[in-house]
């Protein structure tokens, strides 16, 4: 089989997800990434009996056993002041977060 994401591919997507890796570590994840698309397809091969729906996820939910929502309840922070001292940049008790610049996706 050949491998499914090329080392082009590899590096379109890590510039769009605005990653940095060192060579080791790049090729190191194009490697686990390409054995996962492997034992993907290895999965694909599998027989269906075809009155399985297929499914999204391992379980359908249905009005009987669909799980309650939670009720959220909102708790003031304890320590707010101590969880900002260890951010690196702050500004009016907001964290200030680094500006990823966009561009258009193909």
């Amino acid at each position: 089989m050949t491998e499914e994401i090329s080392p082009e591919l590899f590096s379109r997507l890590v510039d769009l997800a605005a990653f940095a890796f060192d060579p080791e570590e790049a090729k190191y994840l194009r490697r686990e990434l390409n054995n996962q698309m492997k034992s993907i397809q290895q999965l694909a091969l599998a027989p269906l009996d075809e009155k399985v729906p297929l499914a999204s996820r391992g379980v359908t939910y249905t009005q009987e056993n669909r799980p309650k929502l939670r009720e959220d309840i909102w708790e003031p922070c304890q320590n707010p002041d101590e969880i900002l001292g260890q951010a690196p940049e702050v500004e009016d008790r907001y964290f200030i977060v680094p500006d990823i610049p966009h561009t258009e996706l193909d």
